[in-house]
């Protein structure tokens, strides 16, 4: 396969944490579906999130990009508030311009894969770099034929995703996150909407991606990834951190009584 070099990961680490986040709160009208939470990812770990559906997971990993905002408390990313810039004691919100220019450096995978269906493979990774970045074509082409080179998906630049597997249309979405250069990548349950048989590949993907340091947060029900990948992994339920520590330790030895009945029934 072909090495990511500048494709995906920074080329230095910060001497701070990648995202911090401090007390944050959400709530959708009665509804408070993040009750404080405060947690840290170093550069190139890979921290996963766990933990039954309505938890929060997916709804803070939303939180880190600004698509959903926060009703209280502070998120930094790569040492940056998201959504806000800070003067004096104030907080002001960003433009959407600003947010969305500060969210080219953030991958996002999701469950389903959002390809575009009227576009080839190669055309879906293209089309951020050309539209957002302004890159030159061919050269946006070249790194997009490198970056399904490095999915295992050479052979595919012509296909629509409609000719593609689950597994396939999920290795496109997270190429596509690639071209943009980001910084941090956040992965959604990105094998959940897939066949068993097609999880594997995806994986495989993502494993590749934490030996080339890409820094990552994995909202997961795959324990095995998490054991065997994660750097961290933090279990919440009702929307906190109820338990965290190194994904050996918190799966194989799990403090919390609310954490031993979770993975009494995944694991």
């Amino acid at each position: 396969m072909t090495e990511l070099t500048d494709l995906s990961k920074p080329q230095a680490a910060p001497d701070h944490p990648m995202v911090r986040a401090e007390g944050v709160h959400k709530s959708y009208g009665q509804v408070e579906v993040l009750k404080g939470i405060d947690l840290e990812v170093r550069p190139s770990e890979v921290f996963c999130l766990v933990g039954p559906s309505g938890s929060g997971k997916s709804t803070f990993l939303r939180c880190i990009n600004h698509l959903e905002k926060i009703n209280a408390g502070r998120l930094y990313v790569d040492g940056e508030l998201v959504g806000y810039r800070q003067k004096g004691d104030r907080l002001y919100e960003l433009k959407d311009r600003e947010v969305a220019l500060k969210r080219q450096d953030i991958g996002m995978v999701f469950q389903r894969f959002n390809l575009f269906p009227h576009m080839t493979a190669l055309e879906n990774i293209v089309e951020a770099p050309l539209r957002v970045k302004k890159e030159n074509r061919a050269e946006a082409r070249e790194r997009a034929t490198a970056l399904l080179e490095r999915v295992g998906l050479a052979d595919k630049a012509g296909s629509y995703p409609s000719q593609l597997s689950g597994g396939q249309q999920q290795r496109v979405a997270i190429a596509r996150a690639l071209a943009m250069r980001p910084k941090l990548m956040l992965f959604d349950e990105p094998t959940s909407a897939l066949d068993p048989e097609l999880v594997g590949e995806v994986l495989d993907v993502m494993r590749g991606l934490a030996e080339d340091g890409m820094t990552m947060i994995v909202v997961t029900h795959e324990m095995g990834f998490a054991r065997e990948v994660g750097d961290a992994l933090v279990f919440m339920d009702g929307g906190v951190v109820v338990e965290s520590g190194h994904p050996r330790e918190v799966l194989g030895d799990p403090k919390h009584e609310r954490t031993r009945a979770f993975l009494s029934k995944v694991l």
